[in-house]
């Protein structure tokens, strides 16, 4: 029989994709001028805010800044634990401006905000779990802002070598199921990094290469319910087998920048 998973009420920050474009090309799921329908974008964002609000989540916004197009990627803002807050440096430039805002917002929501000196994309590659911080580097957040990490919250931080340019950040190659448990794709991350998860979660849920392709492992979840691409359908069935329920929501048009569900997702831990 599948275990009965718990769900805990989430804060969730978001930012509406009011100006949402593919102007340049930071990752390699990006083409620049591609075509993006801002309508069916902001359609799919709204639909994702409703399931988590249906589920029992708090889910607040940011107001988008004109010509941030990607500051729909709220994860990418700060990692926010016990109520402190480690912001963001990040590594293109044309995001960088993005930093500024969201730490007002953060600010003005009574947070004090630690101002990383390293490049740091916030929980695009910080994931809390089981009492650790898993940290990811090797395109983006440098292995310096680990250890800040760690400074600030006291938390044990465990870095973890992404390898492959299409999982840029941790976040699009693994992801918490719960409190103790993950969700990942080994072939995103170097031999050691591997042994590391292996050793950490023997019993973690492995996607396929087509479900990470898919953005299935950018999803969110709170103990019970897993928000989640509905074309990572092999790994909608494992988790089903698991006792997770998987939600199903479609970001097709955010994913031409490379983003998915955990990418337009912050959550406030306070």
């Amino acid at each position: 029989m599948p275990v009965t998973r718990v769900r805990r009420p989430r804060r969730y920050l978001t930012c509406e994709p009011r100006f949402f474009d593919v102007r340049y090309a930071i990752n390699p799921w990006m083409r620049e001028d591609a075509p993006v329908d801002t309508a069916l974008a902001l359609t799919q964002w709204h639909g994702l805010l409703r399931a988590y609000r249906d589920h029992g989540h708090t889910v607040e916004t940011v107001a988008p800044v004109p010509g941030l197009p990607d500051m729909v990627f709220a994860a990418n803002a700060a990692l926010v634990l016990d109520g402190r807050v480690l912001g963001s440096r990040f590594h293109a430039a044309q995001r960088q401006p993005e930093s500024a805002a969201y730490e007002l917002w953060f600010k003005n929501a009574g947070f004090d905000v630690h101002e990383p000196q390293a490049v740091c994309e916030g929980e695009g590659d910080l994931v809390p779990v089981g009492g650790l911080i898993l940290a990811g580097t090797g395109f983006r957040t440098a292995i310096a802002a680990h250890a800040e990490a760690q400074e600030l919250f006291g938390v044990p931080t465990v870095g973890l070598r992404l390898t492959d340019p299409l999982f840029y950040h941790l976040d699009t190659a693994l992801f918490a199921l719960d409190e103790e448990n993950v969700a990942y794709y080994p072939e995103a991350f170097s031999p050691g990094s591997r042994a590391v998860l292996r050793r950490l979660f023997p019993d973690a849920v492995i996607a396929t290469g087509a479900d990470a392709m898919a953005f299935g492992l950018n999803s969110v979840s709170d103990g019970r319910h897993v928000f989640i691409a509905p074309e990572a359908s092999g790994l909608i069935a494992e988790l089903d087998r698991r006792g997770y329920v998987p939600v199903p929501v479609e970001l097709s048009e955010l994913r031409k920048a490379g983003g998915g569900i955990k990418c337009c997702t912050q959550e406030i831990r306070s």
